[in-house]
This record gives structure tokens, sequence and C-alpha cells, in this order.
């Protein structure tokens, strides 16, 4: 039976936020479609301060950011958005459109569509967060979608420099300096001077994530999100309580709201990383955003073996797991659910968050049961086809399918069925409406 040695907020807690979020977002939503561009600029100014003729930045502006940042600023960017777009089109040649003949003269088969449009949502009104403009954009665009579109919010008033280079380095075809609600609505509703998109992606806050969720099935979207979690699974064997603290840190620093949880089988190693927490937290820059997330989302769970560390884990489906073991091949072969996982001492979850080449946006709240994160195949619809090539496959297809449209009572489907066995079978089929659905009126193979 697994010990806890610390616990973090109550479901109650969290649902009653949740609430709160959940209204403020369904009343602005309302708004922006009503009444479009004027909307979206009265909260911009309200939340970020911010206001201008077109919040589109021109090819000048654009520029403009990029000359501000050093040679060695674009090298990194360029350097991990090579890492991104190299795993995203791994990705892509592993999706594969397919044509088979399942019976004689039967064609079925697929197409993989990339989307028309997608808004890549880039947070960035507390940290500029570049990485998410690589691994939005670029998957898109690897994808082959042809309109992409990124909202990112001021930063320290004005467009973030560093922000703009990565979404024009990667491809974005419409890039626009607004953040919030009012930016993923714009994008998803569509506005006067915005048109909509088909998808919307890209991490942000609680509120951003809420308006996602609500406009989920008018446009599609990555997932459904909530703050940053990450779970450190560790053994004395692959870590000690400074990499451990370290670890959970770097990400409780997210914002006040992100679990952070220690899982382990030793009691020295939670107490030893416990005590790292106190003293890193006394030295950490941003240890204000951290210590909130800790005192109030941060969980130590002492567990008996790696069998039952498994099962919690699972129970969890954390977004990031990072395992520290003397065998972390083990959990990657026994867990099934979390958004990624990093396996052993030598990586960490900042790795996957900024340069390495897998996807940063990943599910949280559980969605890690249900769904991975976010990925080139997002960007893509599979759409089956079917071709039928002989008469006889068609006689044999419509005799199947008119028996079962009987058992179900639905004479026009009946009839699609019977007029081709009629046509190419040479089979005197009566008409299926000619009398209450049954197999009478059918063909009688």
């Amino acid at each position: 039976m697994a010990t806890y040695l610390k616990r973090g907020a109550s479901a109650e807690t969290k649902a009653t936020a949740d609430r709160q979020v959940r209204d403020t977002v369904e009343g602005i939503l309302a708004d922006i479609e009503t009444r479009g561009d004027a909307a979206v600029r009265e909260l911009s100014v309200r939340f970020d301060n911010w206001d201008r003729d077109s919040y589109r930045l021109t090819d000048a502006e654009i520029g403009a950011c990029i000359d501000q940042l050093s040679r060695q600023d674009i090298a990194d960017i360029e350097f991990a958005q090579a890492q991104v777009k190299n795993f995203a089109r791994l990705q892509r040649e592993s999706i594969l459109d397919i044509e088979v003949e399942t019976l004689p003269g039967v064609v079925l088969g697929h197409k993989n569509l990339p989307l028309n449009a997608a808004g890549c949502y880039v947070p960035g009104g507390k940290y500029p967060l570049l990485a998410s403009a690589h691994m939005s954009v670029i998957t898109a665009k690897v994808a082959g979608v042809p309109r992409v579109v990124t909202c990112a919010p001021p930063f320290h008033g004005a467009p973030a420099p560093a922000i703009v280079a990565a979404q024009a380095m990667a491809g974005a075809d419409e890039i626009y300096c607004l953040g919030g609600i009012q930016a993923v609505a714009a994008m998803g509703l569509g506005t006067q001077s915005i048109a909509p998109v088909d998808i919307l992606v890209g991490p942000g806050n609680a509120f951003v994530a809420e308006a996602k969720r609500q406009l989920f099935g008018r446009v599609g979207i990555d997932l459904f999100a909530g703050p940053t979690e990450t779970l450190v699974i560790a053994d004395e064997v692959g870590a000690d309580g400074e990499l451990c603290a370290t670890d959970l840190l770097g990400q409780a620093e997210h914002g006040p709201d992100s679990p952070a949880v220690l899982l382990t089988t030793s009691e020295k190693l939670a107490r030893d990383t416990m005590r790292e927490i106190e003293r890193l937290l006394t030295i950490l820059p941003t240890a204000d955003h951290a210590r909130k997330a800790w005192e109030s989302f941060g969980e130590v769970i002492v567990a008996q073996d790696d069998a039952e560390m498994v099962r919690i884990a699972d129970e969890i489906a954390s977004e990031h797991v990072q395992v520290m073991t003397r065998d972390p091949d083990y959990f990657l072969k026994h867990m099934t659910n979390y958004g990624a996982l990093f396996l052993g001492a030598r990586t960490n979850v900042a790795y996957g968050d900024k340069v390495i080449g897998t996807n940063h946006t990943l599910p949280t709240k559980k969605a890690a049961r249900y769904t991975g994160g976010l990925w080139v195949g997002k960007f893509i619809k599979t759409c089956t086809y079917q071709r039928v090539t002989t008469d006889e496959a068609s006689t044999l297809i419509g005799e199947y399918c008119s028996r079962l449209c009987a058992l179900e009572g639905f004479a026009g489907h009946g009839e699609q069925a019977n007029v081709r066995v009629r046509r190419h079978g040479g089979r005197n089929v009566p008409y299926a409406g000619a009398a209450e659905p049954s197999a009478r009126t059918l063909v009688d193979a």
C-alpha cells in the first residue's frame, strides 16, 4: 500500500476553479461571436493593455523582431526547429495511403489529407515560450497545411521578438500579436479581419484551454489541456534528492496550479527530495510560481515496488513522466497512460519542452488515458473511398446489403442495393418500397 507524504489540492477545490473559468469563457466567446473585431479589441485592451489598428504583424515588423536577435539566438532556434521538423517528417512518412482489393472487384482505400487551415496559439504573457511555435507551426507545415495562423500575446507591451522570429522561421502564414481567449476565439470563430481556421492547437493558461474546449466541434482541437503536469518516478539507484527536486521545480515554475509529483520506492529519497525542494526554493529565480504550485499541488508518494509505481502512475496519467530508476525500460514496457516518457537521468522534461524534437503539446487532466500529444497526424484527415469494378462484385455486395437493410427496416437503403442487383445481376427483385419492409420484398439469396 502506497504512503502519501504530501498531498495536493482536493478534487473539490479544482472543480470550483474550473467552474469559474468555464463561466467566464462562455460569456466572452458569445460576445466575440456577436461583435467580432470590436469585442476582440476591447478584450485585448482590457487584459493585455494592447491596442493597434491591426493585430496582424507586417513583414517589416516581423523583420524588425528577427533583427533584434543575436546570431547565436537565431542559430539556436534553427537547431531546435530542425529537430522538431525531422521528427515530424519521420512521423509523416509513417502515415501511408492505402488501396487494396478486399474481394474480387471490390477496392477500398484511404487518403491522408491535410487540413486547410490551422490556428496555433503560442503562450507568452508570462514567459516568451517560443518553443510552442516550433511544435505547432512546423508540425502543421510538415503535414501539408497550406494556411497556418499564429497568435501570441504581447510581452512587456510589444510583440515578443523571439516568439515572432520563431513563428516566422517555422513558416507561419499569418502572425498576430493577440493573446488569451480573444486570440483563440478570433481564430476559431473568425472575425471581420481574421478568417476562421479548421483546428486550434497549442498550450495556454486555463482560460485558453477552456476556450478551446468550448469551441471543439465547431473546429477541431489538438487535445483538452490544463496546467503543466510532471511526475518523477525515481529510486535511489537512478536519482538523488537534488536531481528529483530540480526536475519537479523545473516544471512547477510554469504556474501556481501546476502539479508536480514524486513517486518513489524509497522513503529516504522522498524525504531528501522534499528537503532539496525547500533549499532550491530559496534560490530559484522563479520560486514565487514554483512554491505556490508545490505547496498547493505537489505530492510525494512512496510505493512498495515498481509494479505499484506503474499502477499509480497510470492512475495519475500525467502529462510528463520522468523515469529515473534502475530499469527505466520497465516503465516503457508496462505503462499505458502518459503524455510523454523521459527515460533515464540523462534526459529530462526541459529537453522535450525546448529542443530534442518530440512535441511538447501533451495531454493533461488524465486525458492521457485516451489520447497522445500533438503530432503531425493531428493535422491530417484519414478519408476513405471505395470502388466496385465488376457487375459480379456489385451483385454480391448488393445481395448482402439488401438483406441487412431488411433487418433494419430501411426500405430506401435496401432499394439502393436492389436496383444494382437488378441491373448488374439480372435478378428480378421487386422495388423495396412496394410493401412493408420485409425480407419478401428484397433479394432472397
